[in-house]
């Protein structure tokens, strides 16, 4: 089944296009450890999900562009087509001479109701090229204008048309260190209105992704094609083929709906997290050797110390001892040690996958307890390397791995809605201080049942 992306803004944009490019290197490249049938079979698979192809043979993105500026876009477009191994379709974009100005009301209340019949008849017609749809991946900034503002009507406009199709938001969640003065406001407004719509949201955050390139990467003049190659790279270890299920002689048909059966077992929790290792640069790859053991034993501790990458971890942190529940938590702002799940997913790709052990994320004590463990845990796995990793291992996660991040910028928001701080620049454009006060609602509901897993 296959998927179409919905790019939106300058933060969708980029990262769409490093995700298919990073897709495309992969199916592009064969493996020693797989048959020429294996190979075969995956890519076509890879194929089916993300490309439509055109008569000259060149794959062509199962995608959709909106900005409400030209600039990303003709480069995105531009940069694909140049590449010789795929490109987008030029019929399927959109773009406007002016952005929204990161103003969220502005993308949501004028551009989204504007410009939505052309925006949505170009989805109609990617999603008509598919002979199944698996549903539809958008990706998207929280804080921006257009990316956030737009972003939240489209997806809404999704659901309308297509109930019973996926939706799976990935957003981009802003540096700590602010972006933009209103960024806080942008991502209250973009949480509550995605959670009303998506089945589930895949968060990145940018400063979890920084230190990854700082740190691991050993990338010293850090830019946003870096950041976002790490995400594009995480993305494509989840989305390209696996076997989803022990024995299956054929790669999962249905990504999205396979990743809400695993992740997504009720609607009040949808915030979903991804972790992957090994990451590194190349120069450090070809002097390291991975063990199976040893990957799998950094995964679980990164999942239950909420640690986003294999550098740093609290290994001090454990699960509680049966009999001994985890104190509650009185306030998600109290530092959280032990991050509680309701389902996790860990996907294995490469060498030796059939031998891997992983009775560790079957202990009930790193689940909630009104779930059973043997539900809450779902392997994907496939012989076939991923990118330059002999050996490599994701986990997506529903847990509490937001909380403290989501507490404090509803709490910034707040504090700035109390003393009416720019509310006139959404109120201008139809977004009256009522629906601020219904999305703090949302996102305080989300907070306190994420608590008090």
């Amino acid at each position: 089944m296959s998927i179409v992306t919905v790019q939106l803004g300058q933060c969708g944009n980029q990262i769409g296009y490093e995700v298919f490019n990073a897709i495309c290197n992969d199916f592009h490249s064969t493996h020693g450890l797989c048959s020429k049938k294996e190979n075969e079979s995956y890519q076509e698979a890879c194929k089916e999900r993300f490309f439509s192809e055109e008569k000259t043979g060149v794959p062509v993105a199962r995608a959709v562009l909106v900005d409400m500026e030209p600039k990303v876009i003709s480069q995105t477009l531009s940069i694909a087509a140049r590449s010789g191994h795929w490109k987008y379709d030029h019929q399927s974009h959109f773009c406007q001479k002016q952005g929204s100005g990161n103003n969220w009301a502005n993308g949501y209340s004028v551009h989204g109701p504007r410009y939505r019949e052309v925006i949505m008849n170009l989805v109609q017609k990617e999603a008509e090229k598919c002979d199944r749809l698996s549903g539809f991946f958008t990706v998207m900034s929280m804080a921006g204008g257009t990316g956030s503002g737009m972003g939240a009507f489209v997806t809404q406009c999704l659901r309308d048309a297509f109930p019973t199709s996926f939706i799976l938001n990935q957003v981009i969640w802003p540096y700590g260190t602010g972006e933009v003065i209103v960024q806080n406001y942008n991502s209250v407004l973009t949480l509550s209105h995605l959670y009303q719509s998506a089945d589930a949201l895949l968060v990145h955050e940018n400063d979890a992704i920084h230190k990854i390139c700082a740190q691991l990467m050993n990338i010293k003049k850090i830019s946003f094609r870096d950041v976002n190659q790490v995400i594009a790279h995480q993305l494509g270890s989840v989305f390209q083929p696996t076997y989803s299920s022990e024995g299956a002689s054929q790669y999962s048909r249905s990504p999205l709906g396979d990743l809400m059966e695993s992740l997504v077992p009720h609607p009040e929790f949808k915030m979903l997290g991804l972790r992957n290792i090994p990451q590194m640069s190349e120069n450090s790859l070809a002097y390291s050797t991975f063990t199976w053991p040893g990957l799998i034993k950094h995964l679980r501790q990164m999942l239950i110390a909420n640690a986003k990458m294999e550098e740093g971890i609290d290994w001090q942190v454990r699960p509680p001892l049966p009999g001994h529940p985890v104190p509650p938590k009185a306030s998600p702002s109290k530092a959280l040690h032990f991050n509680t799940s309701i389902a996790n997913l860990v996907v294995l790709r490469g060498k030796d996958v059939q031998s891997v052990d992983l009775g560790g994320f079957r202990d009930p004590a790193l689940y909630t307890s009104w779930l059973n463990p043997q539900e809450a845990f779902k392997i994907w796995k496939t012989p076939r390397a991923f990118n330059k990793y002999e050996k490599s291992a994701s986990l997506v996660s529903n847990s509490q791995f937001l909380l403290k991040l989501m507490d404090n910028i509803v709490g910034k928001a707040w504090n700035m809605f109390a003393s009416k701080a720019y509310v006139h620049q959404y109120t201008k454009f139809g977004i009256e201080e009522e629906d601020f006060l219904d999305c703090f609602t949302t996102l305080e509901q989300v907070i306190s049942s994420y608590a008090s897993l």
